[in-house]
Formats: structure tokens, sequence, C-alpha cells
């Protein structure tokens, strides 16, 4: 039953209304008699709140309350937190973790800038907005720490000071003896990156609309969030109800990308708000609240060092990381271990020691953005990599062909642990093949015989490589329900097992009514038959009226056809691509174009090829951005200098080639469809393959990049420095 869609190219059902303009936003969302909230956020990055004067804001026209911690405090319960440690995970690793509880209103000290102050309620969101430049608020300004390497240092001040240090998890792990082969290598190569603040930018920023019904008790809130659940959650906390009075309703999403994953004050506030005032509040996220307020992403330090053999043979890797949290450790472990998890990929290597601090700041928090740890590492292992076929004078191609790890070596045991606490082993694939497969559609061979004529003509291009392997789909189970109706329309709530299940009662009932046995039982298009007897079929919604006891004939199966199923997923499984990147670099402007893109990936089974194609290139054309142009700055106290779409540059279409696919189908043995995860791979590689490229054409001029975004002027100060 379905089988023959499975790996077909089937349109998307959701697409017309999009395209018509008829999709549903939270900002879509009306309810009578609806207030509307604006919230005060701190101008500074680290200060004590002395007082706040309220009392011209509320006698604001308009303003129906102005709230603050005092006024909210009963119900001021702290913010979800993230990433706590599996028992088998810290069984092996030994974390130094600290969280700190961050208030829905800020209690007393604002530790960046659009941390929430104040909140106002009015009649309309402009009279809102205009009452909250009314809010005075008395600061005693604290010394901000900015630079997350300098944070981590003895005697930098302290953001938390419970805690004694600026360090919110550091740990050691090691596999093998990498000191050892350091010691006995022939080479050894060492470099430093730098990977940037950048974050999810969805073109719907986020909002909330909540309504109370004091008639029984309930909370409705409509949410742009990705995680419905844990934003239910929070709210049962913050409201003291159980979770079955509180519906949380996610419309159509504008883009999310672990953006709308984290819980956010602004989640409980309108609630909160909806509920003391006894009517629907409404926000609606600003652009310039976004670039402050929602999560920030990446940003991490690699110190970075290979040893090798002369052949390119890589014996170990050595690397300590620093990650900027920000303000507050939300996610836990997941970001810094996500990082150390993926930082060998498809390599082969025995031997591995890092060292991580995860480091607070005066900087809006981070949290996961598509990759989650996995692009930034995967930067530093694919930089290095090649820095290290320079030092051996190998082509980047060769070195990563002797180092892949084989079909034959799968699965392949690391002998540490993956951030779920199960052993990371690599369930299928084919490394080797997806390199070759990536080479060969970007015509690699051909490319290099061209490159040098063209560098003779003053033409600078270059090509870069990139490989991943990525845990996906962590589990640790996912549900499904089917159910058949009257009229023979199937009602589907995810996954196969359930589907399986029906489909075998259907195929009972069927027998019954065609007098075969059920394995003779043929289910396709909506109708039923008999094998070798098409003339037999009849429709599906037949079978199903054929079993109502009014109906049915003596001996005819019930008329069960609904279905319930949880399929437990042991760990993860995991996908893989290598990415290939070609640029042209214009040496007297520094502009890079893209010239060709090709991703060779492995999902498992593809069950549909055009949602598979369209998740690769959204996350490609995300991944340029990160490469090429997004950049979250700060000055040294604590100011955001790029807070609006003037000042962060993201891709517009003309930066973006034309992007290639090939399709490798290595199925996972950890669940019923083979299916290995997708959305974020499109994302991990392109800042690493396209780094790639730009040193290979600038390789005349000895330049080396060692961090993002590669924009055009830091390629012209990298070029004037060499010369």
């Amino acid at each position: 039953m379905g089988a023959k869609f499975f790996g077909a190219a089937v349109k998307r059902r959701e697409d017309p209304r999009f395209l018509l303009g008829e999709g549903r936003f939270v900002d879509d969302v009306t309810v009578p008699g609806m207030l509307h909230a604006s919230f005060l956020r701190s101008p500074h990055a680290h200060a004590h709140i002395v007082k706040i004067d309220t009392t011209a804001a509320s006698a604001s026209p308009g303003v129906v309350r102005v709230l603050t911690f005092k006024d909210l405090e009963r119900w001021m319960k702290p913010l979800p937190l993230f990433g706590a440690v599996p028992p088998g995970l810290g069984a092996v690793v030994k974390f130094d973790i600290r969280q700190a509880p961050q208030w829905a209103l800020c209690r007393d000290r604002v530790r960046y800038v659009g941390e929430i102050v104040a909140m106002v309620v009015a009649d309309s969101a402009e009279r809102a907005e205009d009452a909250v430049d009314l809010i005075e608020v008395e600061w005693d300004l604290l010394a901000p720490v900015v630079d997350m390497t300098r944070a981590a240092e003895p005697g930098a001040p302290l953001i938390h000071p419970e805690w004694g240090s600026n360090v919110g998890i550091g740990f050691t792990h090691s596999i093998g003896d990498a000191d050892r082969a350091f010691a006995q290598a022939d080479a050894t190569v060492a470099e430093t990156f730098n990977i940037q603040r950048y974050v999810g930018m969805p073109l719907e920023g986020r909002g909330v609309v909540a309504a109370w019904d004091r008639r029984d008790g309930t909370m409705t809130t409509w949410n742009s969030t990705q995680v419905s659940h844990f934003v239910q959650q929070g709210l049962t906390g913050a409201l003291g109800l159980p979770p079955h009075k509180i519906r949380v309703i996610a419309p159509d999403l504008g883009g999310g990308f672990g953006t709308k994953a984290s819980g956010y004050a602004e989640d409980a506030l309108v609630p909160i708000a909806a509920r003391i005032l006894g009517r629907p509040v409404k926000w609606i996220e600003s652009r310039r609240e976004h670039m402050s307020g929602a999560a920030h992403a990446r940003h991490q330090v690699h110190a970075i060092s290979l040893a090798a053999r002369r052949d390119g043979t890589i014996l170990a890797v050595r690397d300590r990381i620093w990650l900027d949290l920000g303000a507050y450790n939300v996610w836990g472990v997941v970001l810094p271990y996500n990082t150390v998890a993926h930082l060998i990929g498809p390599h082969r290597i025995k031997n591995m020691r890092v060292d991580v601090e995860a480091v607070v700041t005066n900087k809006t928090p981070n949290a996961p953005y598509r990759g989650a740890g996995r692009p930034e590492t995967v930067f530093a292992m694919d930089r290095i990599v090649d820095c290290l076929a320079r030092e051996l004078r190998m082509d980047p191609a060769e070195i990563r062909r002797r180092n892949y790890i084989r079909p034959d070596e799968l699965p392949y045991d690391f002998g540490m642990p993956y951030r779920d606490g199960n052993p990371l082993v690599y369930d299928t694939g084919d490394f080797p093949d997806a390199l070759e497969k990536a080479l060969e559609a970007a015509g690699y061979e051909q490319f290099r015989t061209e490159q040098a004529l063209l560098r003779a003509r003053g033409v600078h291009r270059g090509i870069g490589i990139s490989g991943y392997v990525e845990g996906t789909a962590i589990g640790p189970y996912e549900g499904a329900t089917v159910k058949l109706d009257l009229t023979g329309r199937v009602l589907v709530a995810t996954i196969a097992d359930a589907c399986r299940e029906v489909r075998t009662k259907l195929a009972r009932a069927a027998a019954a009514l065609l007098e075969a046995g059920p394995d003779d039982i043929e289910i396709e298009d909506g109708r039923v038959f008999v094998k070798g007897a098409p003339s037999s079929a009849v429709d599906i919604a037949r079978v199903v009226q054929a079993s109502i006891p009014t109906f049915a004939k003596p001996g005819v199966a019930s008329p069960d056809f609904e279905a319930s199923a949880y399929h437990h997923v042991p760990t993860v499984t995991y996908a893989s691509a290598v990415h290939v990147a070609q640029v042209e670099v214009d040496t007297a402007t520094g502009r890079v174009t893209l010239l060709r893109y090709v991703v060779a990936h492995d999902c498992g089974r593809v069950i549909n090829p055009i949602i598979v194609e369209g998740q690769v290139h959204g996350g490609v054309a995300q991944g340029v951005g990160g490469a090429l142009f997004e950049e979250m700055v700060y000055d040294d106290t604590g100011q955001l200098l790029t807070g609006s779409l003037m000042d962060y540059a993201v891709p517009k279409a003309d930066d973006l080639p034309l992007i290639e696919t090939v399709h490798l189908e290595f199925p996972s043995p950890r669940n019923p469809l083979g299916v290995k995860g997708l959305g974020e791979g499109g994302a991990i590689s392109p800042p690493a393959a396209i780094a790639n490229a730009i040193e290979d054409a600038l390789a005349p001029f000895g330049v080396r990049i060692t961090e993002t975004p590669v924009t055009a002027a830091r390629i012209v100060a990298l070029l004037q420095r060499r010369s």
C-alpha cells in the first residue's frame, strides 16, 4: 500500500495555498477583544536595575497595564533549560557544567542587549510601543564580557558571580593516544580557525497570541514555534495548570531552523498577561527585536592540529575548542558535545584529544541552528585537512581518498559515546563512493587541468571539498496513528508500523469479502483485488462498509481499521555527504563568485526526491550565507552592530549557483524504512567547501583562510598583507 509512491517525486500538498497567499501564520490570528503587547528590552549588555518608573507609561493613551518582575513575581518561573547529560555519556565524559536560571522578566540584572525588562499591554500595538518609550529605568552599569577566549581566563568579570567562573561547560575527551601519535608523526600541521556568530533569520519572526477561557480554566495559545510540546511544558509550570488545560497551536511556520526551538520569555509572558487581564493578548516580533532577542548560533574557535605519515595517512587530531554560549547556558551539552562527536567525520582517525570550554558572554544566548555544532567542527576539520594536503604537497582529493573510512569497515565503532549516550557507531554508508561521485559530478579532474591555464591569464578559480557524517533522528521513539474512514480515505499521523497494521486488517476484511486468503489480496490505487484477478477489484470504501455489522455477512472481519504504533529508536542513524564548490575570486575587489556547487549525499532511502532536494538546496543556501555573508558583530561594550538587515547580509538568489545533487541510498538498519535524517545536512559543509575553494583559488598568493565569513573586505586585506 503506497509502495509505488515511495521514492516517487510527489508534489507537496501544502504548496498551492502558500503560493496563493492562503497560509495562516501567527500574525493572521485575530481574537475578539484582543490586546497587544510590547516589551522594554535592555539597551545595555551588563547592568543592575536600580529602579523602574512606569508612571508615565501607565498613563499613556490605550495602555491597560504595565508589568515588571515585581508585578508578576508569583508567576515567574525560570525559562526552560535543555541538554542534560544522558547517563551513558556521563559515565564516559566528565562534564563540569553550570546553568543559571533566566526569568521571563529580568529580576535585577541584565546580561545582554535585548533582554526583557518590562511589558506593556495596550489596545493597539502602536500604543503599546509608544508607552514602552515612556518607561524610565535607572541603571548601574557593569563591565561587559564580550570575547569568549578572554571570558574563560581567570580574573575576567563574572556574568554569573555564583559560578566563580564564566565557563558554562568544560570537559576533556580522548580516544586512543593522540600525544604518542603526534610524537611519532612524520608531519604535523596546526592552525586556529574562527567560525563566526550567525543566525537562522527565518522570513517570519516569532509571535504569540494567547486567550484565557475562565469558564473552563483553559489556555489556548498560538505560537510560531517548532516545539509546541516544549511550550506547553513551560506553560504548565508558569501558569500552574495541568497539560490538558493548555492548548498550544503552531500554525504555518515561516521558517524556524532551530531559532524557534528554544523556550522564550514571550512564550510565557503573553499567556500570563492574558490570564491576568482576562482578555486575549497578541505580540508579533519586529525584525530589530528578532536580531537581538531571538537565539543566536554558531561562534566557535578551534585551535586544531593533525599528525600524519608522509603518505598522507592521518594518525591523530588534537583540538582545543571554545564556544560562545551568550549570556546563559540554555542548551547544556548539546552544542559542545555535538561539536566533539562530529569532529572526525568520515576520516579514519583512531587517536583524538579535545579540550572544550563553552563560555558565557554578554551576548544574546546561543541555541542550535541547522546543524547544531556540526558546521563549526566540519569547518575546522576540513580546513586543517587541506592544510595538511598543502604541507605534504598532495591533492586535497587524494588525501581524503587515503583517509575516508571504507564501506567494508562499517559498522565503524569509534570507541566513544554519541550525544544520546549510546556508542558512536556508523551504521551504513560509502564515504569514498560519495567522494568520487561528487568529484565526478563537479568535473574535478577537468577543473584541475583548466585551472593552471586560467591562472596564467589572471583568472583565479579554486575548487574545495568537504565531507561530513551526521548523527540524525535522535529519537528515542516515534508514534503513529492510521485510520480508514467509511469513504476509504486514509488518515495518517506519521511513520510506517501503524500503516502495516491497518493494511493487515484491511487485507483480512477484503479476503472475507472476496472469498480469498489474506495473502492473496493486493491493494493499489484505492482498490482491492485478488492476485491475478484484477476484475475482482472493489473500492477500499466497499471493504470498510462491508465490515460494518449492519451490512456485514457472517464471518466478515470487524470494522476496526485503526492502529497506533510506537517504534523505539535504538540510537541515531548516520547520514553523510560530500560537497564540492567551485569559485572564482576577483583579486582586485575580493568578490567571490560561486560557479558550481555539488552535493553527493546519503540520507538512506529517499522517500520523495523533490522534498529531499529542496532540503539540500535550502541548507546549502544557508551554508553559503555562513561562508560568505552573515555575521552578528558586537563591539567591546556588548552592543550589537548588525542589528538590522541593513547591516546583516544574507545571500540573495543571484549569489547562489545551480546546486547539483547526487542521491546515494544506503538504508539504515535502525528503523523499518531504512531512512536517515536530512534537514541539516545541506547547511553543514558549505562554509568548509567554499573556504577551501577560495584558498585554492588564492594559492599563488600563499593566502590562508582562517575565519568566516570570507567577505570581499577580508580577502582584500589578506592579499594586501601577503603582498
